[in-house]
């Protein structure tokens, strides 16, 4: 269960990646119905460490913290991609994994996760400006330099800034549902989901329009999963030409209407089976699948098992 978690930082952590994982770890949302994280900022070179923004941090937690975590969390730095790490930290990185602990970095984070060795042999994530680099310094790992984070569980390897936060709450989602994942996402007021195999890279070669149509339009989609609807229909509501609508979708979403669409039916129908007793086919109609054999066919193309297996998972073999 994630319940002890770890932010281990080295001289020179970068302020924002340590703060994504403070934000989705840290905070006592209780009042919320949401877990409590046992959190703890953990230092890897001395009390008091420096930031590339000019600010410091001291905590009083060393490398000891991390023997009691469930998961340890590697936030970026500004050398991390030249630096040596201390020998204490990368052993106490393999003792982790070897315990059944689960790793996360996030973008530069990603170099330390592979001096320790805990990469070789894995896909991962990291920053595509880095990721030639990557590959080049550890030849053993398998870059996956367009993707927003890899789980090759028990290592989560995430690429720059914000795909740290997409990295955090697919855990939170595999670990403890969706329902606490989307809540915690929506105090963050961030999406509650994109899939990590999502483009790092959005282009956008147009000025953003004083109206984001397309926001709008999301959030229409996702309030009427269970209606058929074609990038014609989307495009008339956008107040765009089909041809228009599509590539402004490519560009601010990183993905087509139709998947689009489909994660999130996939997404919702994973919350119906964890949440309700509702059969097969009324969570088809629901979600927009329409039968019950659609439903499965598109759920075991996107998580790899069936939906009642899911339902079992998470809810016991009588739910099922």
């Amino acid at each position: 269960m994630l319940k002890n978690v770890a932010a281990v930082l080295l001289d020179g952590v970068h302020p924002f990646e340590l703060g994504v994982v403070c934000e989705v770890f840290g905070i006592d949302r209780s009042d919320d119905g949401l877990p409590v994280y046992d959190f703890a900022v953990v230092s890897a070179e001395g009390p008091e460490l420096s930031t590339h923004c000019g600010f410091t941090v001291s905590t009083p937690y060393g490398l000891e913290r991390l023997e009691e975590a469930d998961l340890i969390a590697v936030p970026a730095g500004e050398t991390y991609t030249q630096r040596a790490y201390p020998e204490e930290l990368l052993a106490a990185l393999r003792r982790a994994v070897d315990r059944g602990t689960r790793v996360l970095s996030v973008c530069s984070g990603v170099f330390v996760l592979a001096a320790a060795g805990l990469l070789d042999g894995r896909r991962c994530a990291a920053h595509w400006h880095n990721a030639e680099q990557l590959s080049r310094r550890y030849p053993r790992l398998t870059v996956e330099p367009d993707v927003l984070y890899v789980d090759e569980d028990p290592v989560i390897t995430s690429a720059g800034t914000a795909a740290g936060i997409d990295a955090c709450l697919h855990l939170v989602r595999k670990e403890q549902g969706p329902e606490v994942a989307n809540k915690i996402a929506r105090r963050m007021v961030v999406p509650p989901h994109r899939d990590g195999g999502q483009a790092q890279f959005i282009e956008r070669p147009l000025p953003k329009a004083p109206c984001d149509t397309v926001g709008e339009v999301l959030a229409w989609m996702e309030a009427h999963l269970d209606q058929e609807v074609t990038v014609e229909q989307l495009a008339a509501r956008a107040h765009m030409a089909p041809r228009t609508f599509a590539r402004r979708f490519q560009q601010e979403t990183g993905t087509t209407p139709y998947r689009w669409i489909l994660r999130q039916r996939v997404l919702l129908a994973q919350e119906l089976l964890e949440g309700t007793d509702e059969t097969m086919d009324a969570i088809a109609w629901r979600t927009g699948f329409g039968t019950a054999a659609a439903l499965r066919h598109q759920f075991v193309r996107a998580l790899g098992t069936t939906p009642n297996a899911y339902r079992r998972t998470f809810r016991g073999p009588e739910a099922a």
